[in-house]
């Protein structure tokens, strides 16, 4: 019975570190409530000041967005909308969220087992964000944050209600958008990038935005707030 059970044990263990290659958990540390969001897994969660909602990221997770949303309202059974980052009118995010909303990506156990991630802002920006290995191993696995005051500071073009949305949204075409090869920074993605500079300012920012931790021995933190 004793080696029945050790088996047991050995074999559920296993199933979950190989099933799971990382917890996030996300916090809020804003002043208002935020509902979090997060695709393709986790789906959504109200946050109130100072709760957490943990997420387990299975091996191979990719596109995978973390983001908050305000100002919404949602009846008992999860429909209504939000003012920011709104996923189609339901607390349960099975798609991506309408901008401006500042993003956590991550796609986990992918080339040379690692895992990568950043911030975005290329859909804009609503809730200031860090994102950061709960076990920081040097290089370009450490936090990054994104928390400047980019919707009191925002150009007038980008403003909308509850944030400061993206010149691609806003304008559309080749040098905002980068639908159609190589593109460059523009005047709006260097309003983003000179208040956070380790976030995505736009589609092609990789070098200075990508960021790199050894996959399966990394959790992570999202924090929306200060």
């Amino acid at each position: 019975m004793g080696y029945l059970t050790s088996s047991f044990i050995f074999f559920f263990l296993a199933f979950v570190t190989y099933t799971y290659a990382a917890t996030i958990e996300v916090r809020n540390n804003c002043p208002y409530t935020v509902w979090a969001a997060s695709t393709p897994i986790g789906g959504g969660r109200r946050l109130d000041r100072g709760q957490t909602w943990v997420i387990n990221a299975p091996r191979g997770t990719k596109m995978a967005r973390i983001w908050g949303r305000t100002n919404c309202n949602f009846n008992g059974a999860g429909r209504g909308s939000c003012q920011t980052g709104d996923c189609g009118g339901v607390l349960q995010c099975t798609g991506w969220g309408k901008p401006p909303n500042t993003l956590a990506e991550y796609a986990l156990d992918q080339f040379s087992n690692l895992d990568f991630w950043d911030i975005s802002l290329v859909d804009g920006f609503n809730i200031p964000m860090t994102f950061a290995p709960t076990n920081p191993s040097g290089g370009k696995c450490h936090a990054i944050h994104c928390t400047a005051n980019i919707n009191g500071e925002c150009p007038g073009p980008l403003r909308v209600p509850g944030g400061c949305n993206n010149p691609c949204t806003t304008f559309g075409g080749q040098q905002y958008c980068c639908t159609q090869g190589p593109c460059g920074p523009s005047n709006f993605s260097r309003f983003f990038k000179q208040r956070c500079a380790n976030a995505y300012s736009y589609p092609q920012d990789d070098p200075t935005s990508l960021f790199t931790c050894p996959s399966g021995s990394t959790n992570y933190r999202v924090v929306f707030g200060p």
